[in-house]
């Protein structure tokens, strides 16, 4: 068995394509995974919570388990392991530091999410909390070339915000707007992200979001009221919804594995207010981990 930190990891080189391609074939391959609901314990008021993410996975010869962490005063405040094991003989293959992965992977769905369910010729991506996973997402984005046209709307937050405009303007993203509400950031925008980690409050008031708004909550706090008006709701697995509170009056629930083959519809039209969970399955952690290690083992 090899162990893999999160520095070795980096020297593979691995890219910000690669690992959305690895993110979408993984989801193409949910359906012949096994993929039990994430136990998840959470303390001091839900600020500080321990996810434990099962998987197993016969198409590639895997099975593994995510254990990821979230303690706001550590930095980053959310870190993670996986054990992967090699399925057919049950032996361990490896044991890494995840919390690359763990970023890297959130903001390759949260982009695909993007990629598959914003309305066509959206215009503006407005994105709020701008730690690791907000970056991870802006990383993706802004990979490619086609979106220096949009307008990039980004919520203040402590230096953050002037570290991520130095970045985006030296990849040539020049059409920045820094917003310091809510109100502001939300209001005509035309694909919301919510990086923000823990909130116990609404973000936003119901007239904030527009006809054809797509919002994709990483971290799914913080829009419930949106459960409750929004046109259709996609997730990445029904199954671990199925306790959020507004559950049953979710409209037009889909998985978003289903739409990226072509079963059911995605947006049907750009009028439409779409809901996009995706609350961080195993699925993706366990595949990129397997890709991870074929790629140490043939450097």
């Amino acid at each position: 068995m090899v162990i893999l930190d999160d520095n070795m990891i980096k020297k593979l080189g691995i890219t910000n394509y690669q690992i959305l391609e690895w993110v979408k074939h993984a989801f193409l391959l949910k359906k012949d995974s096994y993929l039990p609901h994430k136990i998840s314990i959470t303390f001091d008021n839900g600020q500080k919570f321990y996810n434990t993410m099962p998987t197993v996975m016969p198409t590639i010869d895997s099975a593994g388990v995510k254990i990821v962490s979230r303690y706001p005063n550590r930095k980053p405040s959310i870190q993670g392991h996986i054990l992967l094991y090699e399925l057919d003989n049950g032996l361990p293959l490896a044991l890494m530091d995840a919390t690359w992965i763990t970023a890297k992977r959130t903001g390759a769905v949260a982009y695909l999410s993007l990629l598959t369910l914003a309305k066509k010729d959206f215009e503006s991506v407005a994105v709020i909390g701008l730690g690791q996973t907000g970056q991870s997402f802006l990383d993706m984005f802004t990979m490619d070339e086609k979106n220096r046209d949009k307008i990039i709307k980004l919520k203040r937050y402590k230096n953050h915000t002037d570290i991520i405009i130095h970045k985006l303007k030296e990849k040539g993203f020049n059409n920045i707007e820094i917003c310091d509400t809510n109100e502001a950031l939300f209001k005509n925008s035309d694909v919301i992200v919510s990086a923000i980690t823990f909130t116990n409050e609404l973000l936003g008031k119901d007239e904030w979001f527009k006809e054809g708004v797509l919002v994709i909550p990483i971290h799914t706090r913080g829009f419930q009221n949106c459960d409750l008006f929004f046109d259709k709701v996609v997730v990445d697995d029904i199954e671990h919804v199925k306790d959020f509170k507004y559950f049953k009056f979710f409209k037009n629930l889909t998985e978003i594995d289903k739409i990226l083959k072509g079963d059911q519809n995605g947006r049907v039209s750009n009028k439409e207010r779409i809901l996009s969970y995706n609350i961080g399955i195993a699925l993706h952690d366990i595949y990129i981990a397997r890709m991870i290690y074929e790629t140490y083992k043939n450097s």
